[in-house]
């Protein structure tokens, strides 16, 4: 009965701060690309080349097609009835409906961060425990952790492009297939695309290690100086024992950490992608950013919104089943 009233309350709650984050996170998303300086329309028009009376004419068809010839307020009312609907716009650099666009490019950038956030998150957390535990190899591999948990995203990813890429042409550093593949299930696709999606993969698993490694040997040499530790140690506890007794408490602070980190992630992938020239929502955002199309950028930046929210949510669930004083904070109160 405790379990189910703490768990119902926190998940209430939960639920309502999320639903505020995106009502204003979406809001900010919608204003912030209308504060940019400049016209997509008149973008648009120039890349044409359509001038005089003709220029004037296409202007005002444009804005009405588009709805920038209403008042922001209006404007902002028929984004969320169009959203709410399920319509995110129409692509002015594209010509093309916004989730079309957004739907091509969403499987690239699962392909990527899914893995390259698990595999980091499991894998640093490993090699900090064992720095926290092995002082010669913490001696050695905490530099090492240091350093790539300073590194930019994008700096590592064009030192992958240099090195790897261009240097020493091991694997090939732009695009998610070659120009002369067509996508389809088969073995010689699969295999071309992977080797695209390596040094992508490479550039986020491996700046990502370095923060988890950090957090988890700090913690996991708190955790042996507990008091808790060293009375199991008094009653003859193996050196296993104790370990996993403090790997179970200072994971829980990872797992937060892991939330908190989301959105630093994503980031760096938009970033990462934009170096490889990987079609995922990173160039897609790079692309409207440039042309000023303001359907395209607050729908690419909507997905992203929407991505770091829910994987934000579910972990806070996840964190309320694996730590009972969570619940036990709302059953108290």
């Amino acid at each position: 009965m405790g379990f189910n009233e703490g768990f119902k309350k926190y998940l209430m709650r939960k639920t309502f701060v999320y639903l505020i984050t995106f009502l204003f996170a979406v809001t900010l998303n919608w204003l912030l690309p209308r504060l940019m300086p400049g016209n997509p329309i008149e973008g648009m028009m120039a890349q044409a080349g359509s001038g005089g009376g003709v220029n004037d004419a296409l202007m005002r068809f444009y804005e009405r097609l588009y709805g920038l010839d209403q008042p922001l307020w209006k404007q902002f009312l028929n984004f969320w009835s169009s959203l709410f609907h399920g319509d995110l716009g129409y692509s002015i650099l594209y010509r093309a409906p916004v989730w079309d666009i957004i739907k091509h490019a969403l499987p690239y950038d699962i392909v990527i961060l899914l893995p390259a956030i698990l595999l980091s998150w499991l894998v640093g957390n490993w090699l900090g425990a064992l720095a926290g535990k092995n002082k010669k190899y913490d001696r050695y591999a905490m530099p090492a952790f240091y350093f790539l948990a300073s590194m930019p995203y994008f700096w590592f990813a064009m030192i992958l492009v240099y090195t790897v890429g261009v240097s020493l042409g091991w694997l090939p550093y732009q695009g998610a297939y070659s120009p002369s593949m067509i996508p389809e299930l088969s073995l010689d696709f699969i295999v071309d695309f992977l080797k695209h999606w390596i040094l992508p993969f490479l550039g986020l698993f491996t700046v990502m290690i370095g923060s988890w490694a950090i957090g988890m040997r700090n913690m996991i040499i708190y955790e042996l100086e507990a008091d808790y530790v060293r009375y199991l140690e008094a009653l003859g506890g193996s050196e296993k024992l104790l370990t996993k007794h403090a790997y179970r408490n200072a994971i829980l602070p990872q797992v937060t950490g892991l939330a908190l980190q989301l959105g630093l992630m994503v980031a760096g992938a938009i970033a990462t992608e934009i170096v490889f020239n990987y079609p995922g929502i990173g160039v897609l955002i790079m692309n409207a950013a440039l042309s000023q199309d303001y359907f395209l950028l607050q729908g690419a930046f909507l997905m992203v919104v929407v991505a770091v929210l829910l994987a934000n949510f579910m972990i806070d669930i996840i964190y309320a089943f694996i730590d009972p004083r969570v619940r036990a904070s709302y059953t108290e109160g």
